[in-house]
């Protein structure tokens, strides 16, 4: 295992900083094998999520591309309180829905991924626009952390987030960032820690609008794919997908590669 302290600003540098002070974030090498959790890192381009990333990483990153695929993947790692993780720098996208081959990367990692959390990192001068994505995140998975990210911005331009609501609202921790100058960072390390290791349990908000007879439809599906991949997780988002006309889905499930797609993005 490498270590890269020497990023980390001399005033973080402390040995008797609780555990969820900055100062026990300790950024690894790209050799990750015996990681501990595995976080994914979505959000619309423009947000700062690479700033993110880095701030978490550090400059010691493994890129290539994803398998099969001409999209490039960044990872890195971190220590942080007794825990090792290795954290997926997903493409941006504004969307879940696979219309563009980012999108599909994105979506396929988060379904069959199965990261222990998703940090959706969205911009708070323009909430309205990120959200979209925030909200198809939580609809296939019950562990993530909205990264309320470009605070300063938002304040430069009078805007005001009332983290506390937002964090009711979605049912997940909301932390206030501005990555580039490090705010933000310790309060975010310690939300992920606590998701990741139980200590917060996420109540996400999911849309219940469907009629009767849709839910029985989507009831008939989530049987069947649960029978026929018995390992499929989020049975349910695939239904969703299958009925909404989604090729890639569909195709996999014609073949019975879903479960090769889970076994490929772990």
């Amino acid at each position: 295992m490498t270590t890269n302290s020497k990023s980390i600003p001399p005033n973080l540098l402390c040995e008797s900083c609780p555990a969820h002070h900055a100062a026990n974030l300790l950024k690894l090498g790209v050799n990750m094998e015996n990681w501990d959790y595995a976080i994914a890192l979505a959000g619309n381009p423009n947000t700062g999520k690479s700033t993110v990333f880095n701030a978490l990483t550090g400059l010691r990153q493994h890129t290539g591309n994803w398998p099969g695929k001409t999209v490039s993947r960044a990872e890195g790692g971190f220590s942080y309180a007794n825990h090792r993780y290795k954290i997926v720098d997903l493409p941006g996208t504004y969307s879940l829905l696979a219309t563009s081959l980012d999108e599909e990367v994105a979506r396929d990692f988060l379904l069959f991924g199965r990261p222990d959390v998703t940090i959706v990192v969205v911009d708070a001068s323009r909430l309205e626009r990120n959200l979209n994505l925030a909200l198809q995140v939580l609809e296939i998975t019950d562990r993530a952390v909205v990264c309320l990210n470009l605070i300063d911005e938002a304040k430069r331009h009078n805007i005001q987030v009332d983290e506390r609501r937002l964090a009711r609202d979605l049912g997940v921790p909301v932390v206030p960032t501005s990555a580039r100058y490090g705010r933000g960072l310790a309060e975010l390390l310690q939300a992920v820690d606590e998701v990741a290791t139980g200590q917060t349990v996420c109540k996400p908000h999911r849309f219940q609008t469907e009629s009767p007879m849709l839910k029985q439809t989507i009831g008939q599906l989530v049987t069947k794919l649960k029978a026929t991949f018995p390992t499929l997780p989020n049975a349910r988002w695939v239904a969703l997908r299958l009925l909404d006309g989604d090729e890639r889905i569909a195709e996999a499930v014609r073949k019975g590669e879903l479960e090769e797609l889970y076994e490929s993005n772990r």
